[in-house]
């Protein structure tokens, strides 16, 4: 039985090659998949095999809902801030799941909060800080982001919500794209899954003249964001901290710096594009800004990391380095200096690498599992209410 999915992608930097990986991987399955997304998407979408339903500008949840009625979807899956998606679903009756391309984002109990860059608790103190700055976390994101979702929820005739990420436990499933072995425990909804990391390159990461070559010096791979975050000082400094070093660099900017902006030492190669999994192969060590996606593919190479943090969610995932021994963290104004000395005591410590090795195994299992096509499958599904509101409207068409 094939299925049609409506997939409202939110397209911004680091989540999209993981849910477009989703995409292609339903797609291959047989499934009409529909995406709603920006134009400028299009050749992303396209290389998927789904079709592109450009959005209108009205708003994703008008968007979403004017899909729904044409096509009637069996499954809505969407970004986890398209929250204009969600409520459309929810008002149109059609069952919705999130995407979460990274560790678990929502404050669970147990857990440190989102976004602080604290590791686990450790007695009544750590717990009380825990409990003391996860309020003030959820007060912000509440303050801005609650009044438009229940102002859009009301116009669909819903009910408000409490809290802002009451929207996704509302889902189906919460589709955790991410291993359970590199986040933190914590006690989460019963309809989060953990369904393994997608570890796809970018579908434009292959354009570039780098060629691998066995031997000679360790081979250091650097990545930061494929957005603008202000990374070009941050790159300058790393390349110069390279250079103090008998190693092989590779930088690849990405589309948001140019590779003449930066002035490199004969030992580093910079390159605006390049397929990192490849790189990864003849790689010793990954320096990154810790965006989720780039780490996954570290660390499943079994490599260690040092990691500058610029922002979103990077001190989250970089306290999961720290606390997996998987590598070093360090300000993202650290000096070249500072750098030259973190890649160092890297490169010549195993037990970074027994670290990485340990999560690599692990993060290799789940991404090569079937979790996720066992969660957005009929088949994947205990027989019951939940499954026949899912896949019902199909199954009666046929």
């Amino acid at each position: 039985m094939k299925y049609s999915y409506l997939v409202a992608l939110t397209g911004n930097g680091g989540p999209v090659p993981p849910e477009l990986g989703v995409v292609r991987r339903l797609v291959r399955r047989g499934h009409r998949v529909t995406v709603l997304a920006e134009e400028s998407m299009a050749a992303e979408v396209t290389a998927t095999g789904a079709r592109l339903r450009p959005r209108a500008g009205a708003g994703f949840a008008r968007d979403t809902a004017d899909e729904i009625d044409s096509d009637r979807p069996d499954l809505v899956l969407a970004s986890y801030f398209a929250f204009g998606a969600m409520v459309a679903a929810q008002a149109c009756g059609v069952p919705f799941s999130v995407l979460m391309t990274g560790v678990y984002p929502l404050q669970v109990e147990g857990a440190p909060p989102p976004g602080t860059g604290f590791g686990p608790a450790h007695g009544p103190v750590g717990r009380l800080r825990d409990r003391l700055v996860g309020t003030l976390v959820q007060r912000q994101w509440d303050q801005g982001l609650l009044p438009q979702l229940n102002a859009l929820r009301e116009g669909f005739g819903l009910e408000r919500l409490a809290h802002y990420q009451d929207q996704a436990q509302l889902a189906h499933r919460q589709l955790v794209l991410s291993s359970a072995a590199f986040d933190f425990a914590g006690q989460r909804p019963h309809g989060v899954r953990y369904v393994g990391p997608i570890l796809d390159d970018p579908h434009w990461a292959g354009e570039t003249s780098w060629t691998a070559t066995d031997g000679g010096d360790p081979l250091v791979l650097v990545s930061l964001s494929t957005t603008a975050q202000g990374q070009a000082d941050c790159l300058q400094r790393i390349a110069e901290g390279l250079g103090r070093l008998p190693v092989r660099g590779v930088i690849t900017t990405g589309p948001a710096v140019d590779p003449a902006a930066l002035i490199a030492p004969a030992n580093v190669t910079v390159l605006q594009t390049a397929p990192h999994r490849e790189i990864m192969r003849y790689a010793s060590l990954v320096v990154t800004h810790g965006g989720h996606g780039t780490l996954m593919k570290a660390l499943a190479a079994d490599l260690p990391v040092v990691v500058l943090p610029h922002g979103r969610d990077h001190a989250d995932n970089a306290a999961r380095v720290r606390a997996h021994r998987a590598g070093i963290v360090l300000p993202r104004i650290a000096s070249p200096q500072r750098i030259t000395r973190a890649v160092r005591q890297v490169l010549r410590s195993p037990v970074y690498y027994r670290g990485a090795g340990e999560l690599g195994r692990r993060i290799r299992a789940d991404a090569l599992s079937d979790r996720l096509l066992r969660e957005l499958e009929p088949s994947g599904h205990a027989a019951g209410p939940v499954a026949e509101r899912l896949f019902s409207v199909r199954e009666m068409e046929s």
